[in-house]
């Protein structure tokens, strides 16, 4: 829970009603919120959070942190904000039923939250385990090329260019899937547009420059000819992929979501 999320809190009397913030694995609330919570003047509370640290119950940089707020004048200032640790200690003093029933509702808030983190979390790292089996697989292939024969210096070079491009590849996809791939500092929409034939054309180039092998480039169905005609869509008159980085970052994708071609380990074993 790194970032900051908000959850709506009602008493059980239906009085009160306060915008909860969950940050760092706890819920945090502001001295105005734990006036609203128990029901008591601000010079009350305030004494009891006074109290709490000066007999160090409690260790202030621990349980005490500053959020930007936007206060009713519009402004924004950083504001106080007391953890659970803070709430609970404050509700015993007062000797209050709401802070109880706050407990057991933040309590179970957090659980939620904490269980939520930990499916994302386990998603996450089948997803990079799977990574790495490919990069286990394709270091094989490089240990089988070296012992196998001594390289020349143009095998070399386009063994490790090959990698290389697979390397970028990987990273750009794993920006796509989490969203995090920024477009900056394109060239601007195109005017060409290349034809599926063209495409095969610089793709027989390429299969040229690493050994000719037949496995390099093959089509596996005609989903490369799809992929093409997609990245030229359009809606309501505007073209989805404008510039020509956008039209080549989704033709990759739709390339390797598709499986059009034979995967790269094959097209490694194949140069070497």
């Amino acid at each position: 829970m790194n970032e900051s999320q908000i959850q709506i809190y009602n008493s059980n009397d239906g009085q009160t009603e306060i915008e909860v913030k969950l940050e760092k694995d706890t819920v945090w609330l502001s001295l105005s919120q734990l006036t609203d919570l128990f029901l008591r003047d601000k010079s009350v509370i305030s004494r009891h959070i006074t109290n709490i640290f000066k007999e160090k119950e409690l260790d202030i940089k621990s349980v005490v942190a500053f959020f930007a707020t936007t206060a009713a004048d519009g402004n924004t200032y950083q504001v106080d904000y007391y953890n659970l640790d803070v709430i609970i200690s404050v509700g015993y003093r007062i000797k209050s039923q709401r802070g109880t029933q706050f407990r057991i509702w933040a309590n179970n808030i957090l659980k939620e939250y904490l269980i939520k983190g930990y499916s994302i979390n386990e998603k996450a790292l089948r997803q990079q385990n799977e990574q790495l089996q490919e990069l286990q697989k394709t270091i094989k292939i490089l240990s089988s090329a070296v012992q196998s024969k001594e390289l020349t210096t143009d095998e070399s070079k386009g063994l490790l260019s090959i990698i290389s491009d697979y390397s970028y590849a990987l990273d750009i996809l794993d920006q796509y899937d989490y969203q995090s791939l920024a477009i900056t500092d394109t060239s601007g929409k195109d005017i060409y547009r290349i034809s599926y034939a063209e495409a095969i054309d610089q793709i027989n180039l390429v299969r040229k420059a690493y050994g000719n092998s037949e496995l390099f480039g093959r089509e596996k169905d005609e989903s490369f000819k799809s992929s093409i005609s997609t990245i030229y869509q359009t809606f309501d008159g505007k073209d989805l992929y404008p510039s020509i980085e956008e039209k080549a970052a989704h033709l990759l994708y739709f390339i390797t979501k598709n499986h059009s071609f034979s995967d790269c380990n094959k097209r490694i074993a194949a140069f070497i």
